[in-house]
């Protein structure tokens, strides 16, 4: 894998944090170039516009993600379940060290959405992904006999996406990892026939 250069990679770190913080509309390019140090020219060296850059640090994000899924839902340790629920605290853990400032998908997505048919089928795409690879793990819930067999594994992969980027929010809001938690707990012992707790 090719290695990204220091300054598009500063730019990107530091756009990853003032997008969670200010949203796509209030990120002020002068704010970021002051912030990491870095001249205009080297700025659009690296990326067309302000667009093509907030696309390029959901790609930087998406990364981590799958990252992530990669080492939770690979680890065969665990029962599958455990897995799926693994990754979500995972998430968490990177949601607290950035202060509960929230999902980029979710708040680009509610911010974008309704105004820029490139970001909303950007993210809605990442949403599908990432509910993809977990209903895979879920399948293999469903073939261990962890959730019922009539279970439709895509259909709960999917709500479990939806409801943890509603629980993200709430979680903002209050700025504690409280609202992921009950959600985890409720979906994992109730909507999934009674899988594990956290560990």
């Amino acid at each position: 894998m090719q290695k990204t250069h220091p300054t598009k990679q500063r730019l990107l770190d530091t756009g990853l944090l003032m997008l969670l913080e200010h949203g796509y509309n209030d990120l002020g390019l002068q704010a970021l170039l002051e912030a990491t140090s870095t001249p205009k020219g080297s700025f659009y060296h690296h990326f067309k516009d302000k667009e093509d850059f907030a696309l390029a640090v959901v790609e930087m994000y998406m990364r981590g993600v799958h990252d992530t899924l990669d080492a939770c839902l690979g680890d065969e340790t665990r029962p599958p379940l455990a897995r799926a629920r693994r990754f979500f605290e995972m998430v968490e853990r990177s949601y607290r060290e950035q202060g509960y400032m929230g999902c980029l998908l979710g708040g680009l997505g509610q911010e974008l959405s309704g105004v820029s048919e490139v970001f909303r089928r950007k993210i809605a795409q990442c949403f599908t992904t990432i509910a993809k690879r977990l209903a895979g793990c879920l399948e293999e819930a469903r073939c261990a006999g962890a959730i019922p067999a009539d279970s439709d594994p895509r259909r709960m992969a999917a709500l479990l996406v939806d409801c943890w980027e509603g629980a993200a929010l709430r979680s903002r809001l209050q700025g504690n990892a409280a609202p992921l938690n009950a959600m985890l707990d409720f979906y994992f012992t109730a909507a999934a026939g009674g899988g594990p707790r956290r560990t």
